[in-house]
């Protein structure tokens, strides 16, 4: 049996905001916690207030600001002697580098905040770290590694009736599944998940969970209509909660969608929206993603084969450097299906620079 959801990362006055809060309402009101907690001198509050204050800034999209607001929250929990304060400021921030695309860092701080949790006696802290560096690993494409730790994820938050937990290492396996070619396995996680999120009333959850059965609706099943319904129903919920990161995803896998229909000049619009909202936080492997789907699109409008192989060369690099491994064979498998080779030392073209140049965001972030 699995309790409502709830948001641990919300602490000290904040517990009594919902999981499926507004962002902008929680970073409102962590502000004005950390404002009396700082007149007050409660390291302990400003340490709890900040963490709030930090992850709502991450998921707007305000890198700069939750950088800042993570160090700060872990500074305060330091100076008030509270290892679990500090374990939960470093999940904060090792979630931050992993969204910038800093895995290496991510990596070393969610062990750090894996380690303290367990020193502190934060059993969730302890979790969510841990579940941050499974994900991680997932992102990067290692999945031999980090398939065991999802499943003893999975094990002890359904011991425990964690539905939020639960609901995201079930999305977790799902798409180790998917990316593996285990496509009917996937859906039926992801279906899990969706069921299990809408009965613990987990909105961000469920958002994802819809974003991956559409996924696989659309590879498996060719059914274009139906996976773009259960995108258009997960982008309710994200604009509800002012979720950036959720929705730039979710308008990539609608780009995505559109591409495997045919219908490429539909995803070309889609895949320039959704590179100027994960330029606007500052997200490469979203950016990396989109940019390839609109490398793939302009292709199949008729563009230059050497252009298309210098973009896919650059993309490759950009990888590399991040060291996504998947999104890097996903670049590899282009080659094939535009019927290009590698073309280093070419130009980047002047049609992807116009496109991409009209899809930043003007005047600073959205």
């Amino acid at each position: 049996m699995h309790s409502k959801a709830l948001a641990p990362e919300y602490q000290g006055p904040l517990t009594k905001l919902s999981v499926n809060a507004s962002i902008a309402d929680v970073l409102a009101e962590g502000e004005r916690h950390l404002k009396e907690a700082e007149l007050v001198g409660s390291p302990q509050d400003v340490a709890r207030a900040g963490l709030a204050v930090a992850e709502a800034h991450r998921r707007l999209g305000h890198v700069q600001e939750a950088d800042r607001a993570w160090k700060a929250s872990y500074r305060a929990a330091r100076s008030a002697g509270d290892t679990g304060a500090m374990a939960w400021a470093l999940w904060s921030g090792g979630t931050l580098a992993r969204q910038r695309g800093g895995l290496r860092l991510a990596f070393r701080l969610l062990r750090l905040a894996a380690d303290l949790g367990k020193a502190g006696g934060d059993v969730v802290a302890r979790g969510y770290s841990l579940a941050g560096l499974a994900e991680t690993g997932r992102i990067q494409g290692d999945y031999r590694t980090v398939a065991a730790l999802h499943e003893q994820l999975l094990t002890e938050a359904r011991a425990r009736g964690e539905a939020r937990h639960t609901v995201w290492a079930l999305e977790g396996i799902a798409q180790i599944h998917r990316n593996t070619g285990s496509f009917d396995t996937a859906l039926e996680m992801f279906e899990e998940a969706a069921r299990l999120a809408g009965d613990a009333d987990d909105r961000r959850g469920r958002a994802w969970a819809l974003r991956g059965m559409a996924d696989i609706i659309s590879v498996r099943d060719n059914d274009p209509e139906r996976a773009l319904a259960l995108l258009a129903e997960a982008e309710l919920s994200c604009r509800a909660m002012k979720l950036s990161s959720a929705l730039a995803y979710n308008h990539k896998m609608r780009a995505n969608v559109l591409y495997r229909a045919r219908r490429y000049e539909e995803a070309r619009t889609v895949y320039e929206g959704a590179l100027a909202e994960f330029r606007a936080m500052t997200e490469p492997r979203g950016e990396a993603l989109a940019r390839l789907g609109l490398v793939k699109s302009l292709a199949r409008l008729g563009r230059d084969r050497a252009r298309t192989a210098a973009d896919l060369d650059e993309l490759r690099r950009t990888l590399d450097r991040i060291g996504l491994l998947n999104a890097r064979d996903m670049v590899d498998k282009a080659y094939a299906e535009l019927g290009v080779t590698p073309a280093d030392g070419l130009p980047p073209a002047d049609d992807i620079a116009a496109a991409e140049r009209a899809a930043a965001p003007v005047g600073g972030r959205r």
